[in-house]
């Protein structure tokens, strides 16, 4: 889903508005046959023009080794003979013997509105290293993103205003600012996006996958995809079953359509505050290193000590309540962060501001991508769904949620507030299921405490589809597990891609082993794969 939490999912009360797509394919749930056909004839088109790889462009800074190409889509699939929008794509050549070969595996990261063009690199770690010798790596960015008929609300250089606040318990006065914010930003997506915006939707970056897995020449496809990846990748598998090969899902949204989006950002923001008392928990057991607190309540409180200095005074300037929650939350997503942010709080507190805003404060230089990826967030979010039109929904919900869950539950909620006041067409959510024998076996990968994807969709997930296998590391946060420090989660991953093995139902692997506080700057010198939600 994203590198600061967000998500949303669906009150059942509301009512479909004008356009939504009509839904039923081989699980149970239906496919509009307008873009049935024409994701048939798009995926023709595409098979026969191939992509032609080239040079990358010097705006994605990939080296040579790397070649860049492009492939046409129908901006609306109902209409495949109407306009159509470009995806750039990404391949890195499988390094193995020719006999090694098995097609290309396609990266998808999550977001939504997260690019993959970067993924052949990952071939050169030595967690990818034998999968990088059987396959091409294939990265690409969906429609909206990067330079993928780019999406944009607002003017990048207003996006990154800081320092901002992040009450726990915002005031009337304060939730009306951010209700004012909410309608201002979907006006700017509805004035920018203009008509083609309805068209940026989960199911259509299911039937571009298709599209671009004909382009690859591949007669089924094999795809990886991490968090929201794993929600258009499911899409995908339930559209279009008969043309999966091996589909990994790393860290699954829970597919259920109740659940797309608003319930979802409601659990997602209960996970994220079992996820803050882990690190508060590990903070006061290294209490001799950082000296934040010996107990986690401690640490609490060393933590609003910081938010109400920085409200008083930002460090450097920028650096508020708001740029604290966000770091702080992406600690709440990878475990590699805990050991930098809690020596930048300690330090902080200590009368040193430099390591906190070194990594909090926003980066002008960032600001460009960070917009065009917060525009498709929403777009697509916002078109998959209802969502509730009156904030006095929101207000009860994320009120009663903030007295269990105060530290990112309303933060969370006012990312997702634009899609109150939306005023294009909403989709319903397509009923995720496949039926026993219309899929080869799936594989599922989930820690047991992520966050930004709660482990009930995982187990949802293999539920619904059939013949998928989930692989469980226990005890762990991290959101997404797949080629990272798990051997054991690994070797399961390996074993799926290279030789479509795996277990009978299911397994579990023991947890990756904790941050060491005294080795930050050796962890923090690997190279990891990033995955968003």
């Amino acid at each position: 889903m994203r590198a600061v939490a967000k998500y949303g999912a669906v009150t059942g009360a509301l009512a479909l508005l004008a356009g939504a797509l009509a839904v039923t394919p081989a699980g149970g749930a239906s496919v509009g046959d307008a873009e049935a056909r024409g994701t048939a004839l798009a995926a023709g088109r595409a098979a026969a023009k191939g992509i032609a790889f080239g040079d990358c462009p010097r705006a994605e800074s990939l080296p040579p080794s790397v070649r860049c190409g492009a492939v046409e889509v129908p901006l609306d699939y109902a209409e495949p003979e109407g306009k159509r929008i470009t995806l750039t794509v990404s391949r890195g050549e499988a390094t193995g013997e020719p006999a090694e070969r098995q097609g290309a595996l396609v990266y998808n990261p999550g977001g939504p509105g997260a690019s993959s063009m970067w993924f052949p690199l990952v071939a050169q770690l030595t967690e990818w290293e034998r999968l990088g010798r059987a396959y091409d790596f294939v990265g690409y960015a969906p429609r909206g993103v990067g330079r993928s008929a780019p999406l944009s609300c607002v003017e990048p250089e207003d996006f990154l205003k800081a320092p901002t606040q992040a009450p726990v318990h915002p005031s009337p006065a304060y939730k009306s600012e951010r209700i004012a914010e909410a309608k201002e930003y979907a006006a700017g997506c509805a004035r920018r996006g203009g008509p083609a915006l309805r068209h940026y939707t989960s199911l259509n970056n299911a039937r571009d996958l298709d599209v671009l897995r004909a382009a690859l020449g591949e007669p089924r496809l094999t795809f990886m995809g991490a968090s929201y990846g794993t929600y258009f990748g499911a899409l995908y598998a339930t559209l279009f079953p008969s043309h999966v090969r091996r589909m990994v899902f790393d860290s699954a949204v829970h597919p259920a359509r109740e659940k797309i989006w608003y319930r979802s950002n409601l659990d997602q923001s209960q996970a994220f505050e079992r996820r803050w008392a882990d690190f508060r928990d590990w903070m006061a057991r290294h209490d001799a290193v950082f000296g934040l607190g010996a107990s986690p309540e401690a640490v609490a409180d060393s933590f609003e000590e910081a938010r109400a200095r920085l409200a008083r005074r930002p460090a450097g300037g920028t650096v508020g309540p708001g740029q604290l929650q966000a770091a702080f939350l992406a600690a709440g997503y990878q475990d590699d962060y805990w050991a930098p942010r809690a020596t930048a709080l300690s330090e902080y507190l200590k009368g040193n501001e430099k390591p906190l805003i070194e990594q909090a404060a926003p980066r002008q230089e960032s600001a460009r991508s960070a917009e065009n990826s917060t525009a498709v967030y929403t777009a697509i979010e916002c078109n998959d769904a209802p969502w509730p039109t009156d904030f006095a929904v929101w207000d009860r919900d994320n009120t009663l949620l903030a007295r269990s869950a105060p530290f990112e539950t309303w933060d969370n909620a006012f990312t997702n507030l634009p899609c109150a006041y939306w005023t294009g067409p909403r989709q319903r959510p397509l009923e995720v299921r496949t039926k026993w024998g219309e899929l080869p076996p799936l594989l599922i990968l989930a820690a047991e405490r992520d966050a930004a994807t709660p482990y009930a969709g995982a187990r949802e997930l293999a539920r619904r589809l059939k013949g998928a296998v989930l692989i469980t590391e226990e005890d762990a946060g991290a959101h997404g597990v797949g080629g990272g420090p798990n051997a054991c989660v690994n070797a399961y991953l390996e074993d799926y891609l290279l030789r479509g093995r795996t277990p009978v139902r299911r397994a579990s692997c023991a947890p990756h082993p904790e941050p060491d506080p005294v080795s930050l700057d050796r962890r923090a010198d690997q190279p990891k794969l990033p995955h968003t939600v």
